[in-house]
């Protein structure tokens, strides 16, 4: 993709020559064209870097693009190949094709068709997005190498990639590849950002131009061994001039329509590190939304190595307090102990000596304020009455630990009024039981009373 500021493969580069067991067998070992000795120390002058002068120049229109466009528009508005009404069915196809940004569009049997491609300005599957300005100069010397190698087959072989690279650059001794970082791609592939330090004779060292190394690697010979290494791209990653940037963002890119970028413009959330470029076709679009997924999952991952720090960094602040406090406590005893040891010291060294009229002043003031705590009103008396106090709250609290529930005022009255029916319930029952009572002793008199009488009938 033309339009890449990040170190992501672009759609037109060149398939690498990959072996055939997939892993880095060529490190080291892969048959290259011996290049000759390189230096960098008279670089020539490239003008422009590669970010400016091969991804956003816009070249001038040339005659055979006029007659492009021409017969583009014929094939979308007048055909003229079969001859009757045939050709507005065909002029209508010839725009379905130009819509979706495939296929060929017939016009004139004398004229070869014209190649629709997700190019053209009739393409509708085109949007526009924005990336992020790279703030790195051509001093700092930092290319992007993007391998169609994994992450971890990259770190594994690194120091055979280095002497890979220096051999590529001619094997000159003056000269080191230096590897800045690595970062995982989409797709299995990885970035690799490299810059190469230049010793002078005079023990004087400095890096190499980031334009002058890219415009060496993109040499034929070059490009094909680090094809072979498995490098699919290469960028300088320097930062855009304001002539660059001007000319980027005045000519929109083919295909875009100008009121499109121009509203693009408008809607940059943050003019000064992000820029607008055209995504074409759900191919970029698809490319895109995996370097998000990986982007986001890069800032989940350092999100969860941050958080583990912070777990780990307040379990150390734990330790560390519990620590304080045990030595703080250790140092009042220590403190305690020495002093008890100055004490016994100064008795002995003052055994058998007149007291001084330091001394003296000082036992006038303990004196004075050993008066004033024993004061009945002063600071002895309340402190028993604190001291009182205190053991009857605990003799309490340990003894009968009382405690005390309020209830509130209807519920109180809901139970009273269930024990007031309970009680006349059995009021109630009382007054039955007695009645029955009552029954039962008059029957048992009547029955005592005529027991005789049968007794004399019988006899």
């Amino acid at each position: 993709m033309a339009f890449n500021f990040g170190a992501t493969a672009g759609a037109g580069a060149a398939n690498p020559t990959a072996s055939p067991s997939g892993a880095f067998g060529g490190f080291g070992t892969t048959t290259t064209t011996a290049a000759p000795a390189f230096s960098f120390s008279a670089p020539t002058n490239t003008g422009t870097t590669a970010l400016g002068s091969s991804l956003f120049s816009q070249p001038a229109q040339t005659p055979a693009q006029s007659n492009q466009l021409i017969n583009t528009a014929s094939a979308l508005s007048a055909p003229t190949l079969l001859g009757d009404e045939r050709d507005a069915i065909l002029a209508k196809w010839n725009q379905l094709q130009a819509f979706w940004g495939t296929g060929k569009g017939y016009f004139n049997n004398n004229i070869a068709p014209v190649e629709f491609t997700q190019e053209n300005p009739f393409c509708r599957f085109k949007a526009v997005g924005y990336s992020l300005i790279p703030n790195n100069k051509d001093e700092d010397g930092l290319v992007v190498l993007v391998f169609n190698r994994k992450e971890a087959d990259i770190r594994s072989q690194q120091q055979q990639l280095v002497e890979s690279l220096h051999k590529i650059l001619g094997g000159n001794q003056t000269l080191t590849v230096n590897v800045e970082g690595v970062k995982t791609l989409p797709d299995d592939q990885t970035e690799v950002i490299i810059y190469v330090v230049e010793r002078s004779p005079n023990g004087t060292s400095r890096r190499v131009p980031a334009s002058t190394l890219h415009a060496h690697f993109e040499q034929a010979n070059i490009k094909s061994s680090l094809q072979q290494l498995g490098v699919s791209f290469s960028m300088a990653r320097t930062e855009l001039s304001p002539a660059q940037a001007k000319q980027l963002l005045q000519n929109p890119p083919a295909g875009v329509d100008p009121i499109i970028w121009e509203q693009a413009k408008v809607d940059n959330p943050d003019p000064d590190k992000l820029i607008p470029v055209p995504m074409v076709g759900f191919k970029e679009l698809l490319r895109r939304l995996k370097a998000q997924d990986q982007m986001t999952k890069q800032h989940q991952t350092r999100l969860d190595i941050i958080s583990e720090d912070i777990s780990e960094l307040q379990k150390n602040q734990t330790t560390t307090m519990a620590k304080i406090a045990q030595y703080k406590r250790k140092l009042m005893a220590l403190s305690h102990r020495t002093l008890q040891v100055l004490i016994k010291q100064e008795i002995q060294r003052k055994s058998g000596y007149a007291i001084q009229a330091d001394e003296e002043q000082l036992r006038v003031q303990l004196d004075t304020i050993q008066c004033e705590l024993n004061a009945p009103t002063q600071f002895k008396g309340r402190l028993n009455e604190l001291m009182s106090q205190i053991r009857m709250q605990n003799h309490f609290g340990t003894v009968r630990a009382e405690e005390r529930y309020y209830v509130d005022a209807d519920l109180l009255r809901e139970i009273k009024q269930h024990l007031k029916q309970q009680q006349e319930g059995l009021s109630h029952l009382i007054s039955i039981i007695k009645d029955d009572l009552e029954d039962i002793k008059l029957i048992e008199q009547g029955l005592n009373e005529s027991i005789p009488i049968r007794g004399g009938v019988f006899s």
